[in-house]
């Protein structure tokens, strides 16, 4: 019992449940407003999964507004267009430049690699302020001492007790559980992705985005850096598991699946030769998942002194490329909430009101924010990658310039600064 209550006694303050990005940008917001915290990572070392992701114009506002922009920009290529070409014709549907300016000043977006991004969030945290190994299997009340912490159990048996609790705990989280929120549900589609390196640099590849769609699956291939280049596959397997590679999913049979059905479309050589040499993803073959937007308008993001961000609170399919994005941007507006209520003075009793007060803030800011970028990426993903005759008809006739221009529209937001 004196252990226990020694754990519950050293948890800190604020217990964030995930290292991951939204996890580390929260706990760096925290930190930067003078509020200490500590992580709970399930995993025993920092994850390390996923490549790269697309850093839009929002994403780089929230970097810039936890100090660790800069970083990423003097790491990776800053891109300078999308080209889109479908699939079935080999043709270029669509052309655009990334460099113009929105409605709240200049795009910009890189491709930056996820581990890296990770390590400069953890490098500006106080040392001790993640504690690897540690997953949360329940949530309870702590009755005894004060009903509105709570008391985490552990998976090694050990509990910390909690004021506030954000789960940042991903697409199946505890604490979107606890919440209530619904259950993300599947789209039918798959996903893999890989890294290819040119050691030498000369890829080739111009600073763009490369977008292939139709024939059934949507595809990307953007350079990183001068030496790598990053790209991702989707699709929707059919019901007889012809087409989705369920047979075998090692690294080379994956591989093997995603250029067999890129050689049966017309997809150029270039493309072909960056799979070919690549690094395959330690997830070969994700589902795509994503909650009901329309659930979200009406969940409880937040409860008293417990809330979600990340993919705790919007799974998305990556059709947008905003999913990490967003997560950033929550990270900032929960900083900036919760940070404000717990450094303001007062009681514990007036403490407690504002804490709670904050996370409805918090939610209520998210809410739609959220619910907008999972519903447009869905339709975009649908439109995208149907080999459908009138999708695809409809799609590379009259919604070419539509869909991309989306690319540019969910950016062009600005979450604040802390």
């Amino acid at each position: 019992m004196a252990a226990e209550m020694q754990q519950q006694d050293g948890a800190g303050e604020i217990v964030i449940a995930g290292a991951g990005l939204a996890g580390l940008a929260v706990a760096l917001g925290l930190h930067r407003k003078g509020v200490r915290c500590v992580v709970l990572e399930s995993s025993p070392v920092r994850r390390t999964s996923g490549f790269a992701f697309f850093t839009w114009t929002n994403a780089f506002r929230a970097l810039d507004a936890l100090g660790v922009g800069d970083k990423m920009r003097g790491r990776h290529l800053q891109l300078q267009g999308v080209r889109v070409v479908s699939s079935s014709t080999g043709k270029v549907a669509q052309e655009m430049d990334l460099r113009v300016k929105g409605k709240l000043g200049p795009h910009e977006v890189r491709c930056v690699h996820r581990n890296v991004l990770l390590q400069a969030l953890e490098e500006e945290l106080p040392a001790g302020t993640i504690r690897y190994s540690s997953r949360i299997v329940s949530i309870d009340h702590d009755e005894l001492h004060d009903g509105s912490a709570k008391i985490l159990h552990l998976a090694d048996g050990t509990t910390l007790r909690a004021k506030v609790l954000i789960g940042c705990d991903g697409i199946n989280s505890v604490v979107a559980k606890w919440l209530g929120l619904a259950k993300p549900s599947d789209s039918g589609r798959l996903a893999t992705r890989g890294l290819a390196h040119y050691p030498d640099g000369g890829h080739g590849f111009e600073p763009k985005i490369l977008q292939l769609v139709g024939e059934g699956f949507r595809a990307g291939v953007v350079p990183t850096s001068d030496t790598d280049v990053y790209w991702f596959f989707t699709w929707s397997p059919s019901p007889d598991g012809a087409k989705d590679g369920a047979v075998d999913r090692t690294p080379a049979a994956m591989k093997q699946f995603v250029l067999a059905t890129m050689r049966g479309a017309q997809v150029s050589a270039q493309v072909l030769e960056a799979v070919e040499r690549s690094e395959m993803s330690d997830v070969l073959a994700a589902p795509l998942r994503f909650r009901s937007p329309l659930s979200l308008l009406f969940a409880s993001i937040s409860k008293g002194n417990v809330c979600v961000a990340g993919d705790a609170l919007h799974p998305t399919t990556p059709d947008l490329a905003q999913g990490a994005c967003t997560a950033l941007e929550d990270a900032v507006v929960l900083a900036r909430c919760l940070g404000d209520a717990l450094v303001a003075g007062g009681g514990a009793g007036a403490e407690e009101e504002r804490i709670e007060a904050a996370l409805r803030s918090y939610a209520g800011i998210r809410r739609w924010r959220s619910a907008q970028v999972i519903a447009a990426s869905y339709v975009v993903g649908f439109f995208q990658e149907s080999d459908h005759p009138v999708v695809s008809f409809v799609r590379d006739k009259l919604l070419s310039g539509v869909l991309a221009r989306t690319l540019l529209m969910m950016p062009d937001h600005d979450c604040g600064k802390l």
